[in-house]
């Protein structure tokens, strides 16, 4: 800065620094001063955006990433700072709005998909998602992300049928995809599937590391078959996974207090 004082970039890599370190009101005092200087320059408004969202001023930082917005050549980046902070004031029909954007430009921006989807959840706008995945799916048929959404809306919806062919999809998109096996587990066993959603849990189990829920929906589908032993077994791996696991030690209480084994139950509970 002593050599080449009142450079635009340099000032603006200083204000960064004071961000950094939490100096808000310094930077901002050096970002104003930058604009006066600069007052075209998109990284000034994008900055201060930064300290007042930080600052809780949300609406503010709004009105500054728009500024930001007629500046910038990536609109994509801004709009999801813009529904981030709408997101921040809860008002998701128009974080919504601009998530939407973002996907609507680039389908594979994963991180504003689960944002649209949290706002449509909180809307309770099931049907304006799934129409929202399927658009997505028609320039993107192999997104797993999408289909394994689109599975959970279905099941919302009660839509097993549908919500089973999205989870596959996800699968065949993604042979790995843990969450897509775990998810068409839970349908199977709704649907009263039990050993086809065992099948399923025990490839998420193969795939990832040993879970401490997945062993517990094995050892609830077992108990549903009839298999007693396998259940608590199940149960128990589920809690050496982890100690706390709650539901865990709720059905082997429940299970053994069925059986009228009074003093285990005892223990369980104790243990617990």
């Amino acid at each position: 800065m002593a050599q080449h004082p009142k450079n635009v970039e340099l000032m603006l890599l200083e204000s960064e620094l004071l961000l950094f370190d939490g100096s808000f009101d310094e930077a901002e005092s050096l970002l104003l001063e930058i604009e006066q200087l600069s007052p075209y320059h998109e990284e000034v408004f994008l900055q201060r955006a930064s300290i007042f969202s930080k600052k809780k001023n949300h609406p503010l930082a709004i009105e500054l990433l728009e500024k930001a917005l007629d500046l910038t050549d990536d609109e994509v980046e801004v709009w999801n700072l813009i529904g981030m902070e709408y997101l921040f004031l809860e008002d998701y029909f128009k974080a919504k709005s601009f998530f939407l954007k973002c996907v609507e430009e680039n389908p594979y921006d994963y991180q504003s998909l689960y944002n649209l989807l949290y706002c449509y959840e909180q809307l309770e706008e099931d049907i304006e998602a799934i129409v929202t995945l399927n658009n997505i799916l028609e320039t993107n048929p192999y997104s797993e992300i999408a289909w394994h959404q689109l599975g959970k809306l279905y099941v919302n919806i009660e839509k097993f049928e549908e919500a089973l062919s999205a989870f596959e999809f996800a699968i065949i998109s993604d042979d790995s995809f843990t969450g897509a096996y775990i998810e068409k587990g839970k349908l199977l066993e709704k649907m009263g599937r039990i050993n086809e959603a065992i099948d399923n849990y025990e490839i998420s189990l193969q795939l990832n590391d040993p879970s401490a829920y997945v062993n517990h929906r094995i050892g609830k589908s077992h108990l549903k078959l009839g298999n007693d032993d396998l259940a608590v077994q199940f149960f128990k791996k589920s809690i050496k996974l982890e100690p706390n696991h709650e539901k865990s030690w709720i059905s082997l209480v429940d299970f053994f207090l069925k059986k009228k084994e009074y003093l285990k139950a005892q223990l369980c509970g104790n243990q617990y």
